[in-house]
């Protein structure tokens, strides 16, 4: 589990592909400090776990379908990511319930300067849409972020200066991709309400059997 909150800028600086999909070998100053093997770590709202460590560097592993449902395909070496440590039991939670589940790629359409401060607009996968409310939490490359807009498949999103500064939306531009993460809690609503063959399933009739409605 991570909350949204960017620790640091990492750089890639290998790709190695192996059986099982593809190696990222990551240079950081703060993540590294206390991770291990097998730990896990968001890297752009990736969850991935460790499985190499050596110097300021650590290696992570990620699977097929984690790289086609992700922006880690479109990684080389030079690439900045925004990283975060799993939460521990005794952290803050500042930001949301983010897992690190990737549901889809959106591409920046637009990005607005306020101050130190900006409003950058994205546009997300239409299976999306419907988690996505305003006012609502959502991850955009692991940061967690308020939805500010919704308009169709397009959503805005405020970002204040320390998101814009310590991450890297800061060195993104129009038509980059994103990887996007909606509100995990949106999901199970949606399930409930909208799965009517389960027992468990919330509809107008079992409303009124609850003494809604007339």
């Amino acid at each position: 589990m991570f909350t949204g909150l960017i620790e640091e800028i990492g750089k890639v600086e290998r790709i190695h592909s192996n059986p099982e999909g593809k190696l990222f070998e990551i240079s950081s100053k703060k993540v590294i400090e206390d991770l291990d093997i097998g730990d896990s770590i968001a890297m752009d709202g990736v969850c991935l776990s460790v499985v190499f460590l050596g110097g300021n560097r650590f290696t992570a592993q990620a699977v097929p379908e984690t790289l086609e449902r992700s922006t880690l395909k479109y990684f080389k070496a030079g690439t900045m990511v925004n990283l975060e440590r799993a939460l521990a039991a005794n952290g803050r939670f500042g930001g949301h319930f983010v897992q690190g589940h990737v549901d889809g790629i959106g591409r920046l359409t637009n990005i607005r300067h306020t101050g130190k401060s900006a409003v950058i607009s994205v546009q997300v996968p239409g299976d999306l849409s419907r988690y996505i409310v305003l006012k609502g939490s959502l991850a955009l490359n692991g940061i967690s972020l308020t939805v500010a807009g919704i308009d169709g498949n397009n959503i805005t999103v405020s970002v204040i200066p320390i998101s814009l500064t310590d991450t890297n939306l800061s060195r993104k531009k129009v038509g980059d991709y994103l990887n996007i993460e909606v509100d995990i809690l949106a999901k199970y609503i949606k399930k409930l309400v909208t799965n009517r063959d389960s027992d468990e399933s919330i509809n107008e009739d079992r409303v009124k059997q609850w003494g809604y409605g007339k």
